[in-house]
């Protein structure tokens, strides 16, 4: 008869470096206190684990009211790095669902997260700022940052962080600008987003030029955005081949244009003719922040007597599909036309 043999090889599908799963409602109660064992490989296989389980949004939810949170925060602090690794990467993915943001909040994980900012590993910090930057595009989260006083730390990191960091880094600044623009501005803000708008990757130009219009909306940013000669680089970045760049451009020029200094900086720097050619274009927010950066040019009697002849240009957009680029263009042709 023929010997038994046992393999040494393991069986399909079943991976060496990940915590087995116990089967049905038990499975994340075991995880969340493997997550606690003294043994490192528990501890690590427990999280390669977990990072599976929570890309289901059930599962994600499961695992917060099963605890996982808090043993995650304490994990955060771990001395192996690629513990660290692992941690971050499962808040990550937690973010990327809203009831994992709404966790955040509730368990306070936004703060032992951001002491990560001074984290050694590289993989690490950029697991953390996807993580902030899902949780900055919920509104709450972004008026937690601010509150933390997130904004200044992570202002001052710009010039120093990898390229890929520092695109997640000025995302996460361009909604936090919207909440409250004023910690960006007294971290010298403007000098360094204006830094980045001549970045050759197009990721760090979009995210930059999206918080500068943030930036710009309080009359303190209008002042600093004249202050520190930015509306030359917006007007030459009205050519730019990303719509997401020209649009917050002369998005940025409409917000400062509101004031005189404003106004005559664009006019000097040449924004008339490139936001007219930005008139035509096919994407909605690019065409609609054009047509009012030229509305508010237009209430200088330099710039309307310039405008006056583009008029018919502006009454073909009358007929747009978008209600608010009809408004737009209406607004525009009264103010250009106006006569006192």
């Amino acid at each position: 008869m023929a010997s038994t043999r046992i393999s040494e090889q393991l069986p399909p599908h079943i991976d060496p470096t990940q915590a087995p799963v116990a089967f049905g409602n038990r499975a994340l109660p075991r995880l969340s206190l493997e997550l606690q064992d003294p043994q490192l490989c528990i501890r690590q296989r427990a999280l390669a684990a977990l990072c599976d389980l929570v890309h289901d949004p059930e599962r994600a939810y499961e695992a917060i009211h099963k605890g996982c949170l808090e043993r995650l925060k304490v994990l955060l602090q771990d001395g192996d790095s690629s513990v660290r690794f692992k941690t971050t990467e499962v808040l990550y993915l937690l973010a990327t669902h809203n009831v994992g943001r709404e966790a955040f909040l509730t368990w306070d994980v936004v703060a032992p997260l951001s002491d990560l900012l001074d984290e050694p590993v590289d993989a690490c910090r950029k697991n953390m700022h996807r993580a902030l930057k899902m949780v900055a595009e919920f509104p709450a989260g972004a008026v937690c940052m601010v509150t933390l006083g997130l904004v200044p730390r992570l202002v001052m990191k710009l010039p120093v962080e990898q390229e890929e960091i520092r695109a997640l880094i000025l995302a996460t600044l361009s909604y936090c600008v919207r909440v409250d623009a004023l910690p960006a501005l007294a971290s010298d803000g403007v000098p360094m987003l204006r830094n980045q708008l001549s970045h050759p990757s197009p990721d760090i130009r979009r995210a930059a030029a999206s918080a500068m219009v943030g930036i710009s909306v309080p009359s303190e940013g209008k002042h600093k955005v004249c202050e520190e000669g930015v509306l030359p680089v917006l007007v030459k970045l009205l050519s730019d081949c990303d719509p997401g760049v020209t649009a917050s451009a002369a998005g940025t020029i409409m917000n400062t244009a509101i004031i005189t200094k404003g106004k005559y900086q664009a006019l000097k720097a040449g924004a008339i003719p490139p936001l007219l050619e930005l008139v035509g274009s096919e994407d909605r927010a690019v065409c609609a922040n054009a047509l009012r950066a030229l509305t508010a040019l237009a209430e200088a009697p330099c710039a309307r007597e310039q405008l006056l002849e583009h008029v018919p240009l502006l009454k073909a957009r009358l007929n747009h599909p978008a209600a608010i680029i009809c408004r737009a263009a209406a607004t525009a042709i009264r103010v250009i036309s106006w006569t006192p």
